[in-house]
């Protein structure tokens, strides 16, 4: 017994210096890192900024693959049917965590096809209202709506983005007749709201903190745990009374599931060592981001309540892509 036990050590002993020596010899050539979306989105920038950084830190060359179409599942599904070997990498945002509910045939699951490694930032989704609105509030906003029926809408970057989904889930919770208008993206949106074709939005922070500095819309709430540094004057949605409406647009890394715990853990300290970094940090806080770098655990477990959370949201509303 006691021989075997002996044994055993001994072998994990031998794993373990293995997977060290794997780490350390990793990464052997130049790696891509998956972009699920066109070029020149906040997404693509963020992933820009990792893949030079990356390029120095690992030695290789670090070249961001662009592959965009089926709201971010090609870039996805490229990616889970990548070797896991670690020299493909993922960058996801909010489409990663709700096109599993949204297309039956999503080429991905999740919570499994990937392993995450961090999210690096993200910026909370913010409600605003053209100034003609009297609202200064969405409770005020709500019991306008309720007073008057049919005449409010909100626009949205498209159907099933979380903005989008914030705005189903104010309207389910709060039981009032506000219409959604999804757009083909957030510039059309913001165009539309600006223009008071709609009185309000649903958007991303950095599509509209400009306009909010500049008096051209007034923010009602921002959808974040904590007040946004570049809004420390709006309030977040609990603190009109509004919990469990968060909504913060990720920007995460993750591997093909497979990959060895020790290139996971190499991929970790590379990533949160750039993200120290003032000027990466600076970079990212420039496009209306905050960093996060939380560790692969916290991370899986944010996508796992992320994941059910919206889910639970796109079922009860009935959306379905277009």
């Amino acid at each position: 017994m006691r021989m075997c036990t002996v044994s055993r050590v001994l072998l994990i002993g031998a794993a373990l210096s293995a997977g060290v020596a794997f780490a350390q010899q990793y990464p052997t050539r130049p790696l891509r890192l998956i972009v699920p979306f066109a070029p020149g989105g906040a997404t693509d920038v963020i992933a820009r900024i990792l893949a030079a950084k990356l390029t120095e830190a690992l030695g290789q060359q670090v070249i961001t693959d662009n592959r965009a179409g089926g709201g971010g599942n090609i870039g996805h599904g490229v990616a889970a049917n990548a070797a896991p070997d670690g020299h493909t990498i993922l960058i996801m945002s909010s489409s990663f965590l709700v096109n599993h509910a949204l297309y039956p045939k999503a080429p991905y699951d999740p919570n499994r096809s990937f392993i995450p490694i961090t999210n690096v930032a993200s910026a909370p989704a913010v409600m605003v209202v053209h100034p003609s609105v009297p609202a200064k509030s969405v409770p005020e906003l709500v019991r306008l709506a309720k007073a008057n029926p049919g005449k409010f809408n909100i626009a949205t970057p498209g159907i099933g983005t979380l903005p989008d989904l914030s705005a189903s889930l104010l309207k389910l919770t709060e039981q009032v007749d506000i219409a959604t208008v999804p757009y083909a993206g957030a510039g059309p949106a913001l165009g539309a709201v600006l223009s008071t074709q709609v009185q309000s939005a649903y958007m991303a922070l950095p599509t509209v903190v400009s306009h909010v500095q500049g008096g051209r819309l007034r923010a009602l709430a921002v959808a974040s745990v904590t007040r946004a540094p570049s809004m420390p004057d709006v309030l977040t949605m609990a603190e009109q009374g509004l919990v469990g409406h968060e909504c913060e647009i990720p920007n995460g890394v993750l591997v093909p599931a497979g990959t060895a715990t020790a290139i996971v853990q190499r991929l970790y300290q590379e990533i949160t060592t750039i993200l120290a970094q003032t000027d990466t940090r600076e970079r990212i806080l420039g496009l209306g981001y905050t960093v996060i770098s939380n560790s692969p655990e916290q991370f899986a477990a944010q996508i796992r309540s992320e994941v059910e959370k919206w889910g639970k949201v796109i079922k009860s509303a009935g959306i379905k892509p277009e």
